[in-house]
């Protein structure tokens, strides 16, 4: 199953997701102006972050908004991006956050496991239903495919829904959270956790600890750290001997450089984030 590759990965390779949240502006000017389109600047960004960071990296997460914004030319960058992942034997994670139900769902299944977008994990929306998940189950069934659904997000509007009481006196997040790992007990790998993880930020410390507790044959994607104000010590709580997520960290990594003066070395910059980032988190797991 998918998700003992990406079990593994974190075993050989660290925690650390990056997230290739690639906006234009992000990219230093010196190497933006070295191409004439748009799309290719942007992978060749891509590129040289995925292949500084890969030894010390689990996965990348590509968050498809920021291709969206920029069209066609935007979705090329997007498609190259995740077909070069896959040529190195890396593990991507498409950021679609879809949220849909009957024939749409397949459709959006078969768009992002299948063709031009293909990926190896989504993430989804389940808050129309858990009919609104099935239809990617048959590619978690057949296909190696995994899917990060959403329990518990880092954002400060999480509140709004995610943190209701229902007449059972549980948060909704708990309810959610519970719904996934039922689900996800039709794939579970041999590393203990099935294919289809959960998404919890990981700016909560004591709510995280409940989460791990409760949840646990489920695998995480963590965002939240760093520009979001997520440090070591509030992802090592959702860890059990090391492993059982990914933390993501998309402007930290992409952005290091302009901490220096040289900003032609951003990959490598990228790297010392990552390796720096990897470091401190499993020092607090320890």
């Amino acid at each position: 199953m998918i998700i003992d590759k990406l079990y593994e990965s974190v075993n050989n390779k660290g925690p650390v997701c990056v997230g290739l949240d690639t906006a234009i502006e992000y990219i230093p000017k010196d190497f933006l102006d070295k191409y004439n389109y748009t799309e290719d600047a942007i992978f060749r960004f891509n590129q040289k972050i995925i292949d500084s960071t890969f030894d010390v990296s689990a996965c990348y997460k590509v968050q498809i908004a920021y291709y969206e914004a920029l069209g066609i030319k935007g979705l090329i960058a997007y498609k190259n991006t995740l077909k070069y992942i896959k040529e190195i034997g890396g593990i991507a994670i498409a950021d679609i956050k879809r949220g849909d139900i009957s024939k749409t769902a397949e459709m959006y299944a078969k768009a992002h496991f299948e063709g031009d977008f293909e990926s190896d994990f989504i993430t989804v929306n389940p808050y129309m239903g858990l009919d609104s998940i099935e239809p990617y189950e048959d590619y978690v069934k057949n296909n190696e495919k995994g899917l990060f659904i959403l329990v518990r997000t880092s954002n400060k509007g999480a509140k709004d829904i995610q943190y209701i009481d229902s007449k059972s006196d549980e948060r909704i997040y708990n309810i959610v959270g519970e719904k996934v790992q039922k689900i996800g007990e039709k794939y579970i790998g041999n590393c203990g956790y099935s294919s289809i993880g959960g998404v919890v930020g990981c700016t909560h410390l004591e709510e995280g600890i409940e989460i791990r507790n409760n949840l646990d044959k489920t695998f995480f994607l963590i965002p939240g750290y760093g520009a979001q104000g997520g440090k070591a010590d509030d992802v090592a709580v959702y860890f059990k001997n090391g492993n059982g997520g990914v933390v993501n960290s998309s402007r930290g990594i992409l952005l290091a450089y302009k901490k220096h003066e040289n900003h032609e070395k951003f990959d490598l910059c990228a790297r010392e984030e990552a390796i720096s980032m990897r470091d401190n988190i499993l020092k607090s797991i320890k």
